[in-house]
């Protein structure tokens, strides 16, 4: 599915001597290369405020950490993303409130947003799936109309860039209140472990995340509110200051390796190719097919034997999660979010990825999915 090897072989140089420094330098808690990934991740999304930290998902944490949520609270969220999103949400005790998706994009629903929304709201937490941006203009006006806060989930779409109604041009994770993003290792900015960051033009909200993120502390042993430890250690940050330059590169590739995908399948009886949305830039975190007639799990099986994988984002929706059953919802309550996790199957979607090895993967899908028509 990602071919991290190869892609590292491009920039081995870069990345062995931005190892190599951090070890000769020893500081590897908050070194000064952390410092310079911050500043110039800073500069390539324009976000005013980056705070580097350990994961996505302790991004996520973090973020709702820092709004003065009560116990009970609700948040509302997309049913069919990773479950990350809503995890968080549960930890600190707040309440998650799921809707459904939009069928052609798989992103939030804002007619469902604007449904769920009670006066126990108090957070939309959008997700940016598959890497194209949920409609934030719609969602940004919703969260002024009810006084909310919009937190973006963007550990899957860094780099996409989102066009307003009024033709200013924006990244995820710049346009809510609050935006998160993972450095994963096959994420579009991965690094060689864990590591995520957390982006904010608040200059308030910036000064109590960082302090959350270490322990509550501003001054050293004196801890004002209660925080976590969660920061990006500076061997990945070497690793991401390295890839960043090329980041719009790797986006580049893999948006063509989308096109030459689109090419061989559209028009396909049994299979839609991902939709586009209108204000958004796709930056192909995964290619992700929704199936029509075909028997997945088949066509998974015909693919694996010539030697090519494929995966499912996601067969579960959070509803339908044991961890997460609650009586307000049942199954089918949420059709869209229900019939994509039935139907949706992702092909392998990387900077590597060329023209011989497309061109093999496209025609096996082809003829496979021939034979796994129901």
């Amino acid at each position: 599915m990602v071919d991290l090897q190869t892609q590292y072989q491009h920039i081995k140089e870069d990345i062995d001597r931005g190892i190599q420094a951090v070890i000769d330098s020893t500081a590897f808690i908050k070194g000064p290369v952390v410092k310079t990934f911050q500043e110039n991740l800073e500069a390539y999304t324009g976000s005013k405020h980056v705070i580097p930290v350990g994961n996505g998902t302790d991004a996520l944490q973090i973020a709702l950490m820092a709004l003065g949520l009560q116990p009970g609270d609700e948040v509302i969220t997309p049913t069919f993303t990773f479950i990350a999103t809503a995890e968080v949400v549960a930890l600190l005790g707040l309440t998650p409130v799921v809707v459904d998706v939009d069928w052609d994009t798989m992103n939030i629903s804002v007619d469902a947003i604007r449904k769920a929304i009670t006066p126990r709201t108090k957070v939309i937490v959008p997700v940016h799936l598959f890497g194209q941006c949920a409609d934030m203009d719609a969602i940004m006006d919703i969260a002024h109309q009810h006084n909310l806060y919009v937190v973006e989930d963007s550990c899957q779409a860094i780099g996409a860039k989102y066009t307003h109604a009024d033709g200013s041009v924006r990244q995820a994770s710049t346009i809510g209140h609050i935006g998160c993003t993972s450095f994963f290792p096959s994420k579009n900015l991965g690094c060689y472990g864990d590591g995520g960051a957390i982006f904010t033009n608040d200059d308030a909200l910036a000064d109590k995340m960082r302090a959350i993120a270490n322990h509550g502390m501003v001054i050293r042993y004196h801890h004002d509110q209660i925080g976590v430890n969660s920061r990006l250690d500076s061997i990945q940050a070497a690793v991401l200051d390295a890839k960043l330059p090329h980041l719009d590169e790797y986006i580049a590739s893999r948006q063509r390796a989308a096109a030459y995908y689109d090419n061989a399948f559209a028009n396909h009886p049994n299979m839609l190719i991902p939709a586009r949305a209108a204000q958004s830039t796709h930056v192909f975190h995964q290619y992700t097919l929704r199936l029509v007639n075909v028997n997945r799990d088949a066509l998974r099986d015909a693919l694996a034997e010539q030697g090519i994988p494929s995966m499912i984002y996601y067969p579960i929706p959070l509803h339908m999660q044991k961890a997460y059953q609650d009586p307000r919802y049942q199954e089918g309550d949420f059709p869209v979010a229900e019939k994509l996790a039935a139907c949706v199957l992702s092909l392998p979607m990387h900077t590597e990825l060329d023209d011989e090895q497309l061109a093999y993967i496209t025609q096996n899908v082809l003829t496979a999915i021939e034979h796994c028509k129901l």
